[in-house]
């Protein structure tokens, strides 16, 4: 049968129309998430000298060895060798056996902690919204404090309705409208602080960061660890590269060097905010910076600014939670057709047609999985809605296996790169120093989950 080349690839699979400026949309919304507001308590933690030295690393190497997996996408000529559609799936071609079970295991949990995280960071940005109004209201004479529930509940019931568009491809608007709103609340977060800085006269912070006598010795460890957890999440987003890479339009131009702009303009650009909303979040809170510097309070007036700034993470952190999970909802309908491609209840879909819109396809397999999807993590994050740890967490976990290993791995197999050669030792050398941070990164951080463990009662958790 032939293919009809306007709307559909010469695999058959529907025509790919991204771009680079849709492409650096999708990273954008994937890397400045809400961490970008946590990234003054991790500088916090470290001092003006080692935090921006750690902040800067992870943006060189998360440039780097994404260009690396970016080339990973196409088995062979660049232009016309065999697509890989996933990250899995680039992990198959390129080094297959148990490499691909162990990735496939680590992605899809960290994509579904990242739902869980972010779950949890837009209920603290809603409860801010209703504290920062309540203080104005009362003249901070009232406590203010809200259940987290509530708003997590909200917050699910919105992505059970998200999550039933089809894939990554149509989400090009809600990543479009995210990344707007991940700008605005940062600006919102660098105004305010530059502000109290002018205000106050006092450029705060301290070399070496929080002080022992503040903290403890073991505390101030711990704590260093888990910043610089914080610090690798805020850059990790190359497990959903390849599935990013697959929303790009076919050649000419190839999609690895569509890819490699892209991750030019994003890495530049989510740089250059972490940086000023770094710099300028820790000046102004100093060394008792919250972790999360729209709804630590660090700030408290112009509260309608506040209110204004928290929406904006809420409607960002919507569109990222989507980002993040279609690769996951991709997966599972993918491996349900392939294992029972008799069943109507996974095959079948309803047309729908919408006034003024074109029809859309109905799923009753996309509907009760998706929503089982989200309802498991919205419960997760009531169960344990501990932000800054799961950041920590995710970040530890996540940065040396797919953010590193495999990329590097993954090109030395494809380029065929010599054993021994300057570039086979560079790249593994690269790669046992990111594991040495993962591993101090994790350490910091599940004795922080461990301490705050200690502090909480399931559902109970108010703010």
């Amino acid at each position: 049968m032939q293919i009809d080349s306007k709307y559909f690839d010469d695999d058959g699979r529907p025509k790919r129309t991204g771009t680079v400026w849709t492409t650096s949309a999708h990273i954008i919304t994937a890397v400045i998430g809400s961490g970008v507001l946590s990234l003054a308590w991790a500088i916090a933690q470290l001092g003006w000298i080692a935090g921006p030295s750690v902040l800067l690393m992870f943006a060189l190497v998360s440039y780097f060895t994404s260009s690396l997996l970016a080339d990973c996408y196409r088995y062979g000529d660049p232009i016309s060798g065999k697509r890989n559609y996933t990250y899995m799936d680039a992990v198959q071609s390129n080094l297959g056996g148990i490499q691909v079970k162990i990735c496939g295991l680590i992605q899809y949990l960290n994509l579904f902690g990242v739902g869980i995280g972010y779950t949890i960071g837009t209920s603290i940005s809603t409860m801010a919204i209703h504290r920062s109004n309540c203080f104005h209201k009362s003249g901070r004479k009232k406590a203010c404090h809200t259940s987290s529930n509530p708003y997590m509940i909200m917050f699910g019931v919105i992505e059970i309705v998200l999550s039933q568009i089809p894939g990554l491809s149509e989400l090009w608007w809600v990543s479009t409208v995210a990344a707007i709103m991940s700008f605005a609340y940062s600006t919102i977060g660098l105004a305010l602080a530059i502000a109290k800085i002018i205000a106050t006269g006092t450029f705060k912070g301290s070399l070496t960061g929080i002080s022992i006598g503040t903290v403890t010795q073991t505390q101030k460890i711990w704590r260093s660890f888990q910043a610089i957890g914080d610090i690798a999440f805020s850059y990790s987003y190359s497990f959903i590269l390849i599935e990013i890479q697959d929303t790009i339009k076919s050649p000419p131009p190839s999609e690895a060097t569509t890819m490699k702009k892209a991750n030019l303009i994003s890495t530049a650009v989510t740089t250059t905010f972490y940086m000023l909303c770094r710099c300028m979040g820790y000046a102004a809170a100093g060394d008792l910076a919250p972790g999360n510097l729209l709804t630590g309070f660090a700030f408290y007036d112009p509260f309608w600014l506040l209110d204004i700034a928290n929406i904006a993470v809420v409607i960002h952190l919507l569109g990222a939670y989507q980002v993040y999970c279609q690769p996951i909802f991709a997966f599972v309908e993918k491996f349900a057709s392939e294992h029972f491609p008799q069943s109507k209840f996974i095959t079948k879909e309803i047309k729908i047609q919408i006034p003024g819109f074109r029809s859309y396809n109905l799923s009753l397999f996309r509907l009760v999985w998706r929503t089982v999807f989200v309802f498991t993590t919205t419960l997760i994050s009531m169960l344990v809605p501990l932000f800054n740890d799961v950041l920590g967490i995710l970040g530890a976990f996540i940065f040396w296996p797919l953010a590193v290993y495999f990329p590097v791995e993954m090109y030395i197999a494809q380029k065929k790169i010599q054993k021994w050669s300057t570039k086979w030792i560079f790249s593994k050398l690269l790669s046992l120093f990111c594991l040495m941070i993962s591993i101090v990164a994790g350490i910091g951080s599940i004795v922080g989950v461990a301490l705050d463990l200690k502090a909480f009662r399931p559902f109970k958790i108010t703010y």
